[in-house]
């Protein structure tokens, strides 16, 4: 019986230290039928995650998907709640096997291999958010995380996304990333890929932010000039 129980008791901790060497970003690149170099970047927060393909060169965005995850052992179980190309995809799981080691991430089956960008750090904000609230005109304006409508934002230790979605009717709305930095109370956003307006990619936006009672208070200008004061609460 002790030798079972240490048994079950390793493998939970090598599972959760699996998942803690998943956390963070990760990268692959291959090469397109026209030439062209895609670049694939995928954040994993805890237990949240999304995956976009883009154009290495141009920022041209080409697809993106992501939802939940979990671990058992080695076989990664996700649960998709976007989807840029098949709304279909959204509510399905699937699960694979994959393999972690310091700088490589292998979906062992297709073989796939993702390199490591950063462990999660030192971004302060790293993380899943869901847009919580808005001030305007100094009034809070509080928006339903619960609700089928999300919007959610994954930061990595130095990549961030924004994906604007609805589980409900399946419909993906938009979505935008790149690397950020966070100094002296001022957030700061290099964008790579905007599925909307490519015009967008290689964009510098800087935001004043601060940490309230756990939720990230970001206040700013967006890439068409509008001013914006937003509230994010971290996603359990």
């Amino acid at each position: 019986m002790k030798k079972i129980i240490v048994l079950i008791a390793c493998a939970l901790l090598l599972s959760e230290s699996t998942a803690q060497g998943v956390i963070g970003a990760w990268e692959a690149f291959e090469t397109a039928e026209n030439g062209d170099t895609l670049r694939s970047v995928v954040l994993f927060a805890d237990g949240y995650q999304v995956l976009t393909t883009y154009n290495a060169s141009t920022g041209e965005f080409i697809h993106s998907n992501g939802g939940t995850w979990k671990l058992d052992g080695p076989i990664m179980t996700e649960k998709v709640e976007f989807h840029s190309d098949n709304s279909e995809r959204v509510g399905a799981e699937v699960s694979f096997e994959i393999s972690v080691s310091e700088s490589t991430l292998q979906i062992v089956k297709s073989g796939k291999e993702f390199t490591k960008i950063d462990n999660g750090a030192p971004g302060e904000l790293q993380g899943a958010w869901l847009m919580s609230g808005r001030v305007s005109e100094g009034k809070m304006q509080s928006r339903d995380t619960s609700g089928s409508r999300k919007t959610m934002k994954i930061l990595s230790g130095t990549r961030f996304q924004w994906i604007a979605y609805d589980t409900e009717t399946k419909q993906f709305m938009a979505t935008g990333g790149g690397t950020y930095t966070t100094m002296n109370d001022e957030y700061t956003e290099n964008i790579e890929f905007f599925s909307r307006d490519q015009s967008r990619v290689g964009m510098s936006l800087k935001f004043g932010y601060e940490l309230v009672d756990g939720n990230w208070h970001h206040s700013g200008f967006s890439t068409k000039g509008d001013p914006i004061n937003e509230i994010w609460s971290v996603r359990k």
